[in-house]
């Protein structure tokens, strides 16, 4: 495998696209209903409310820890005590209060932010990848209970897709198969090897191959990785059944 990939996101283009995302998700919210926002969301344990719920509280966290250390479980004591209503509301306050915080960084603190996660210490452009992703998924969830045809759009999934090798790290699990499977992405195109093994999962970015195993839009490798690519929600692609089968079972979700 090689690491070819895209050109490393600008803070400006992330902020961009995290508007984008929390200006869709304001939308959706603002036409449920109270029965609706109690309504199963796609994760099968959580209601709508609970997703906004989890998102609200990861605003309010990435504020926090742009400014220093947080007490995450307090955070989501607060929020898990809140009801549905209040949950959806205050999850679109955080939203703007994360978004204000982001806009005030000084060039300075752009370049000098470091944050902990485990044994690795992200910088925020990686940092904000993260909270990219978490905001455009949990709004595929929401949006996806209510129309079926829901995607990953396209300016979040040229930025997602490029996050993935790491994602894929965490959320792959061995299966049994020892097998590279070849990836072609359409919007934006990219060149994906991914390896199931015996021992673990691994995403690279590869050299283009003329016949890949998989040809898909980014949106669905994306959902892939992030367990969402069920048969119920894969668009037409060029793969077999069996292939899909085995992909899925190594990336379940989380």
């Amino acid at each position: 495998m090689t690491d070819t990939q895209g050109q490393r996101p600008t803070f400006q283009s992330q902020l961009k696209v995290l508007e984008a995302s929390r200006d869709r998700l304001a939308r959706l919210v603002g036409a449920l209903t109270p029965g609706q926002i109690r309504q199963q969301a796609y994760p099968s344990e959580w209601t709508v409310a609970d997703v906004l719920s989890h998102l609200g509280s990861g605003a309010v966290i990435t504020r926090g820890r742009l400014d220093g250390d947080v007490d995450m479980q307090a955070v989501w004591d607060e929020w898990n005590a809140k009801d549905p209503d209040a949950q959806a509301a205050d999850a679109l306050e955080a939203d703007a209060a994360l978004a204000d915080r982001l806009a005030r960084l000084t060039p300075d603190e752009q370049d000098q932010l470091r944050f902990a996660m485990g044994p690795m210490e992200l910088d925020l452009t990686t940092f904000l990848g993260l909270r990219i992703s978490e905001h455009t998924l949990h709004t595929w969830d929401i949006a996806v209970t209510f129309d079926d045809t829901a995607t990953v759009p396209p300016d979040a999934a040229a930025l997602i897709v490029e996050t993935l090798s790491m994602m894929a790290s965490f959320a792959g699990k061995p299966t049994g198969a020892d097998r590279i499977f070849t990836v072609r992405t359409v919007e934006p195109t990219r060149h994906v090897e991914i390896a199931l093994r015996p021992d673990g999962v691994a995403l690279a970015f590869s050299e283009p191959v003329e016949q890949p195993d998989l040809e898909v839009p980014a949106d669905a490798l994306i959902r892939l990785v992030y367990g969402r690519l069920d048969p119920d929600h894969t668009p037409p692609i060029q793969a077999s059944d069996a292939d899909l089968d085995d992909l899925r079972q190594a990336f379940p979700g989380f």
